[in-house]
């Protein structure tokens, strides 16, 4: 499919369901955050902290659960001049979301909620609402941080992606289609995918063309993997997008070589959609700064005295189930740099995973699970790994090797594990043929199964 298309979808299709038809005003927006995408990092500053004013004083109207805590802590909004007054109101848990759900609902859009649900990392589903224009605004935000990477609305586009639960019906797969090849995308469910199989996708990628793929970052990895033991070339896209997992610098890197293209970073979770993404100078991931108040904190929610900590978000604009100093359970890291491209929004220099995957040690040490992909990559014939930790005196790692691994390998593994956690932690390695993905199709490269 051609530029024309592109072009038509952007500027005829897409306006007339959008807006025409579904009524949405995610076009309008989108046009706005196009623009203040560009205004002086202190001018972000300002208009995301009048939002927030803003959003503060609805929540202490309307939303009881805030109304009650905050009285308790003798905190109106007035009383909040800037960000630092800010961090004093306590963090928002998923605990809490499940035990007062009502409470958080805002008094004048009871009834009138959207709601999804997502599983999170214990299994447990977590539902949330949102208002129809928080939902738009989400969507803004994807469009414009996927463009950030070449990635506009009716590019030709591959999704690597995880596929529909249970078994949709014949009509509802019919619509899909239909969507799909209205916005010229075709739909791979990573899933499915295994090492026997992996040739089909190679193969679809060929006959698809595509000018983007976006994928989860464990499957486009085990896909850049095969691709370059079998010496297979695919078809050469402009971008590969990666998300819905760390993304560690050693994958973008093979991911690269075996696509042949730049591999742009995104993060978001379920609950917000897209949070950061890069652009086209790849320097970090740009906070969305204008939508939502990204925030570093340590475990009792006080802002982090370093640059690294938990991920504690506030959505600006869901004014129906507001999401205040959320804690999605993700470590980043920020950078205080400024982006070449000229936005003024902030980046972080990267996300580091979970905190529920940091590695724990009886003796009180707490490492980072970004440590080992770090650590790994310098280490001959590892093609792959998973660090799993079971108990606080053990740490199993699984080990796909390859001809290049030898007893060097191994000590040099137990080496810097030893200069980081001492003898205070025993590390079992193994070796494995296959590290299979997860049941939602992702690859966790470190994981913590400790109680949090």
């Amino acid at each position: 499919m051609s530029g024309w298309y592109e072009q038509a979808f952007r500027h005829v299709l897409y306006p007339a369901y959008e807006s025409g038809l579904r009524r949405r005003g995610t076009l309008a927006w989108l046009a706005a955050y196009e623009h203040d995408q560009w205004l002086a990092p202190e001018r972000v500053a300002a208009l995301q902290f009048e939002r927030l004013k803003r959003l503060l004083e609805h929540c202490h109207r309307e939303v009881p659960y805030y109304r009650s805590r905050w009285r308790a802590l003798g905190v109106t909004p007035g009383d909040i001049k800037n960000l630092d007054d800010y961090a004093r109101l306590p963090p928002l848990t998923k605990a809490d979301i499940r035990e007062h759900a009502d409470e958080l609902v805002a008094e004048s859009w009871r009834g009138r909620l959207l709601y999804k649900a997502t599983g999170g990392s214990t299994g447990e589903p977590l539902r949330f609402g949102y208002t129809r224009e928080s939902n738009e605004r989400r969507v803004a935000v994807m469009w414009r941080g996927y463009a950030w990477a070449g990635s506009r609305m009716g590019k030709r586009t591959l999704y690597l992606w995880g596929g529909a639960v249970g078994e949709p019906s014949r009509a509802h797969q019919l619509k899909d289609r239909l969507y799909n090849a209205a916005f010229a995308r075709r739909m791979l469910n990573s899933f499915h995918m295994t090492e026997a199989n992996m040739a089909s996708y190679a193969d679809a990628i060929d006959r698809y063309r595509p000018e983007i793929i976006v994928g989860y970052v464990g499957p486009l990895m085990r896909m850049a993997q095969w691709l370059l033991e079998t010496g297979r070339t695919p078809y050469r896209a402009q971008a590969v997008i990666g998300g819905a997992e760390a993304l560690h610098e050693f994958q973008r890197q093979t991911i690269e070589q075996a696509f042949g293209c730049p591999v742009f970073n995104t993060y978001g979770c379920r609950e917000f959609m897209l949070i950061a993404a890069e652009c086209e100078q790849r320097q970090g991931l740009h906070v969305n700064a204008d939508h939502l108040l990204l925030e570093l904190v340590d475990t009792d929610g006080t802002p982090s005295a370093s640059d690294h900590g938990q991920v504690a978000i506030t959505d600006l604009f869901n004014y129906g189930m507001p999401f205040i100093r959320y804690l999605n359970g993700d470590m980043a890291t920020a950078s205080a740099e400024r982006c070449a491209c000229g936005r003024g929004l902030p980046l972080l220099a990267r996300i580091d995973g979970r905190v529920l995957d940091a590695i724990r040690t009886a003796d009180g040490r707490y490492l980072p699970g970004e440590f080992f992909p770090h650590m790994l990559k310098d280490v001959p014939g590892i093609a792959r790994f998973q660090l799993v930790q079971r108990q606080l005196e053990r740490l199993d790692l699984s080990i796909v090797r390859d001809a290049a691994f030898n007893e060097e390998s191994l000590a040099m593994i137990r080496h810097e594990v030893r200069k980081v956690l001492g003898d205070s932690i025993e590390l079992d390695c193994h070796f494995v043929d296959d590290i299979p993905l997860t049941h939602t199709g992702k690859t966790r490269v470190t994981v913590s199964e400790l109680p949090p």
